[in-house]
């Protein structure tokens, strides 16, 4: 037997984005899950979990390492998607908390909410074979093998659903929202591509919200305004921090520095703040500024999970018409939408 061909890091074949589902025979369709990208390297007792980035990832999902080592397969590579459902939903946060120093700390995460490993690529075979030259046809139907072996329905090991049918591809493309981020397609006659935009593409879906301006904070090693902090208000009434918006031009930084510097007034957010109770914390979580929320902007975003935008947003408009309490969490409340049934 060879020795494993393949060896970490091993950079993802990864897509380039493109805003309409891309129609033919050519293309396969699969769910684009709202998780951390992962191959995973098995060799006997040997596991070893790379991010998309190439970095190790087996110290923070010790619950995955050890599902991999009961696979029924000793040897293999395969592509997918961390993932950590919770009450039913996939839960970024939950991945994000993974990410802790201290073992103990990641062990009883592991304990309270498992994870899964969702795959969607099978890279190489159990002789230790690269698989990455064959077309995605061919490795499909090694994986749909391999998955037959090694993957259980509702176990933590899952197989990710693929399609030639558009028309399921549409229904999942509706579904986008809590657990999916997207659609992706790729091409059948291709082969793996590591590292290269070359032969997939992702979707995902725009939609617009009208939020309020509950605070902002400066660009870093900068007096001007790097980044407005949005708000919507809950049931209770309070304005509870959802995201951010950055994506200003250069001479447009002045001006909103101007404008909200004026309106600076405490407490900006009444419900959940930056700092706050949010999962979502960064080291400059705390640095910002609370104005008085008057000002009403419509943005764009892709994704609306763990009630928040998961990506930055985009102003398209202010909207002095719009009373900034008319601006609620319902808007993006549905998006939390359950998808594990694909699974």
């Amino acid at each position: 037997m060879m020795p494993l061909q393949l060896k970490p890091p091993l950079p993802p074949m990864e897509a380039r984005a493109v805003d309409e589902i891309p129609i033919g025979d050519a293309w396969q369709y699969e769910p684009k899950w709202d998780g951390f990208r992962c191959i995973a390297f098995r060799d006997g007792e040997k596991v070893f979990l790379q991010s998309k980035a190439g970095q190790p990832l087996a110290r923070y999902f010790p619950d995955v390492v050890d599902q991999l080592r009961r696979t029924t397969t000793k040897r293999f590579v395969v592509d997918g998607e961390l993932a950590i459902p919770v009450g039913g939903v996939l839960s970024f946060d939950e991945l994000q908390l993974r990410l802790h120093p201290a073992a103990s700390r990641v062990q009883k995460l592991a304990v309270a909410h498992p994870a899964l490993l969702i795959v969607f690529d099978l890279l190489a075979d159990i002789t230790g074979k690269s698989l990455l030259g064959l077309p995605l046809r061919e490795r499909r139907q090694e994986l749909e093998a391999f998955a037959r072996k090694n993957l259980k329905a509702k176990g933590r090991l899952r197989l990710s659903p693929a399609t030639t049918d558009l028309r399921k591809a549409k229904k999942w493309f509706d579904k986008v929202g809590g657990n999916l981020d997207g659609v992706i397609a790729k091409q059948l006659d291709a082969p793996y591509a590591s590292g290269e935009r070359t032969a997939v593409v992702k979707v995902k879906q725009i939609r617009t919200a009208d939020c309020v301006v509950g605070g902002f904070r400066y660009a870093t090693g900068s007096r001007l305004v790097g980044s407005l902090l949005l708000g919507l208000y809950d049931e209770d009434g309070l304005l509870n921090h959802v995201g951010f918006t950055s994506a200003f031009k250069v001479n447009e930084r002045s001006e909103l520095t101007k404008k909200f510097e004026a309106l600076k007034k405490k407490p900006g957010f009444t419900g959940n703040a930056p700092g706050g109770p949010s999962r979502w914390s960064t080291e400059r979580t705390g640095e910002w500024e609370p104005v008085d929320p008057k000002t009403v902007v419509e943005v764009t975003y892709d994704h609306f999970t763990g009630e928040r935008f998961r990506h930055g947003t985009k102003i398209i408009r202010y909207r002095p018409d719009k009373s900034p309490r008319q601006c609620t969490m319902d808007q993006v409340e549905h998006r939390e939408g359950k998808s594990l049934a694909l699974l």
